[in-house]
């Protein structure tokens, strides 16, 4: 995976298998060889159309074409998402998740047209809205300015009327109203703040188990 690192040789989740070799053409070999053999004693077919190979930068296109032509699969850029995560996250984290944000705006797009009431406004923000983004924020951590947005968003839907009202007076920042009811706030997440704890929960699964 990088300089230093334990070799990983291959990854399974339920039906999906990644392989992890050298780009060179004789591991592409006895990797496409030992697929062969995996066919013939399971009797199972790999579909290698929808199978893809993905390259590092410094992989030559020579190399690629030839490894490509000899596993018959196709290439790809990785800017694509698996299990609902981009398959490749770069130095951009606040594009690469932006559609977490798109996603964000669209729900309270379609929830500020209807009257609500504080109750159900409260139970769409914290069942439906705050979920969107904690299933990233459990392995990753965000920019905290994509945060901000997410939030700025959720603070307008509670405090706005409906689309013919018009936009309401924001009454109390966001840092009071994710304080915790008993305290005087409405218990709304953090979203950095939040971050953060998931991460803290899976370095500590990593350091006891």
């Amino acid at each position: 995976m990088c300089r230093g690192a334990p070799s990983l040789s291959h990854l399974l989740f339920a039906d999906d298998c990644f392989l992890f070799f050298r780009a060179d053409i004789k591991e592409a070999q006895c990797m496409k060889k030992i697929l062969n053999d995996y066919e013939e004693a399971s009797g199972q077919a790999i579909n290698y159309a929808k199978s893809e190979v993905y390259f590092s930068r410094n992989t030559p296109d020579n190399i690629k074409n030839q490894i490509t032509d000899i596993l018959g699969v196709t290439e790809v850029m990785g800017t694509g998402r698996y299990l609902g995560m981009p398959s490749m996250i770069g130095r951009n984290k606040r594009a690469m998740f932006g559609y977490l944000r798109d996603r964000m705006w669209k729900k309270v797009q379609s929830w500020s047209g209807k009257h609500l009431s504080k109750s159900g406004r409260e139970v769409l923000v914290k069942s439906v809205a705050q979920a969107i983004p904690a299933y990233c924020m459990s392995t990753i951590l965000l920019p905290e300015s994509l945060g901000d947005e997410l939030e700025k968003m959720i603070n307008s839907f509670w405090w706005g009327s409906n689309k013919s009202s018009g936009r309401g007076i924001n009454w109390l920042r966001w840092e009071k109203l994710a304080m915790r009811k008993e305290h005087g706030g409405m218990g709304f997440r953090h979203f950095y703040g939040f971050n953060l704890a998931m991460l803290g929960k899976q370095g500590w699964h990593l350091l006891t188990n």
